[in-house]
């Protein structure tokens, strides 16, 4: 058969055309109905997103789970052991290929792609009703958890309408009025008012408002089973610490709960309504490492996030109704190990890690000299770094020019991981969003009707027709 025929008379002419014409695709902005699912199955949807993995950090992460621990990460088991539908996942937003946080959650949460920095509001500044709003008013308990402000792009990308992504003192007075059961991670300063240009006092008022207002890993721990009030934790001002630097902090592992302990406390309070429930769980953190090059900050945080996993699995494999869905927003900075003489025992000194390149730079001012420097990175993580590789990185504190998205201060995180690199075998690609497809899991009822190929926004409806909700 000659080429032309083939491709004629197949059905891969449909997805070449779609695949060279990818600014028709984002044109497109609803859904496409690519995946399609007969209505009802589930009864509670768990939606989990690794925010800004690429494929590389689900890789490095499982590595380094089995060489440390000797066993396979739960996301992997599940392909593994066949246990879960798997696609692949077209990212892009309204205006660009490759997309933030907002408007990738805004695909999900409003079944429509919108501009980078909005939270489901289009171009011509109509609203998409965000989905936990939609399952809550068919009768569904709601709720997300989240290891950076509960305010942040992802959670809020599932729950509001705002014009601009940055307003989180706008979005938190939003949550007040919308009442969802669960809402749990940093995000402080949007809340109290000594940090708000409006000095409300929001926790004040949550608790004035019927909430129960949790402040502290204890007082998570600690809620009754027979709780029935809606819940708002706030644990931290901006994100939660990094899980590594969280590991070795006697003060911050018991002040700060993991996202595994907020997920499984969420499952427990909202798994009380008899209509069921949808929670979004966020490992957000693991953006922010990838925009800093932090290996250490992003692959214990992806196993943070992987023990929230085995939190939801654990629940539904025990439910029957609930389908867990596993996913990213999209990659970001595309790391990686790569291949060397020194590769595996390269890759191992991870293992031995204490503290991630954000608390080595943060401590870090310009009275520091080379070789406080280097004692303190060999204290963190295990390796001795050259006196003119220290001297580099303390010019940066002279300049305070260093790369990255979350990096108020501008330290030199991009020096500090290229110095790394020789050490680690770890190297990355950039310091920001990829425009990759990105790994889509299905675990529990109705993953069966999970397509190979998906755009974000089908996901919206998927979620609907699962669970039988017709809006």
């Amino acid at each position: 058969m000659r080429r032309r025929e083939f491709f004629r008379n197949t059905a891969f002419t449909a997805l070449g055309a779609s695949l060279l014409s990818p600014f028709e695709s984002i044109a497109r902005r609803r859904s496409s109905n690519i995946v399609s699912s007969p209505a009802g199955g589930a009864k509670n949807i768990i939606f989990m997103v690794s925010d800004g993995m690429s494929t590389g950090t689900l890789n490095m992460a499982s590595l380094l789970r089995f060489r440390k621990e000797g066993k396979q990460s739960n996301w992997l088991s599940l392909y593994e052991q066949n246990l879960a539908s798997r696609a692949l996942m077209d990212t892009a937003s309204a205006s660009s290929l490759i997309t933030d946080s907002a408007a990738a959650s805004s695909s999900w949460g409003g079944g429509v792609r919108v501009s980078n920095g909005s939270l489901n509001v289009n171009e011509d500044g109509t609203y998409n009703k965000p989905i936990l709003q939609k399952f809550k008013a068919a009768g569904k308990a709601v709720g997300c958890v989240t290891t950076v402000p509960i305010t942040h792009a992802t959670p809020a990308g599932f729950c509001v309408n705002s014009n601009k992504r940055s307003d989180q003192p706008g979005i938190a007075l939003q949550y007040f009025d919308l009442r969802f059961d669960v809402m749990m991670g940093g995000g402080l300063e949007f809340f109290s008012a000594d940090k708000r240009r409006d000095k409300q006092d929001l926790l004040a008022k949550f608790k004035q408002g019927g909430f129960e207002v949790i402040r502290n890993r204890g007082e998570l721990l600690a809620i009754s089973s027979d709780l029935q009030k809606p819940i708002l934790g706030v644990f931290y001002e901006d994100g939660l610490p990094y899980a590594l630097d969280r590991e070795t902090d006697v003060q911050l592992k018991e002040t700060t709960p993991s996202l595994a302990e907020m997920t499984k406390t969420a499952i427990q309070q909202l798994k009380k309504n008899k209509s069921g429930f949808v929670l979004q769980v966020e490992g957000g953190k693991v953006d922010w490492a990838a925009h800093a090059n932090d290996a250490g900050g992003l692959i214990y945080d992806q196993l943070a996030f992987d023990d929230a996993i085995g939190e939801a699995i654990a629940f539904a494999a025990e439910d029957k109704e609930t389908l867990v869905i596993i996913t990213t927003d999209h990659g970001n900075a595309n790391p990686g190990l790569f291949y060397g003489e020194h590769a595996n025992k390269n890759f191992d000194r991870i293992q031995q890690f204490k503290h991630t390149n954000n608390w080595i730079l943060n401590g870090v001012d310009q009275a520091y000299t080379p070789d406080q420097l280097i004692e303190r990175i060999e204290f963190a993580q295990h390796y001795v770094i050259a006196k003119e590789e220290a001297s580099a990185l303390l010019s940066h504190y002279k300049t305070l020019d260093g790369d990255g998205l979350y990096n108020p201060r501008k330290l030199p995180f991009k020096l500090l991981a290229q110095i790394q690199e020789k050490h680690l075998s770890v190297g990355w690609g950039a310091m920001d969003h990829s425009a990759d497809f990105v790994e889509l899991a299905m675990f529990g009822a109705g993953r069966e009707n999970l397509k190979p190929f998906v755009k974000n926004i089908d996901l919206h409806n998927f979620m609907l027709q699962a669970t039988a909700i017709n809006v």
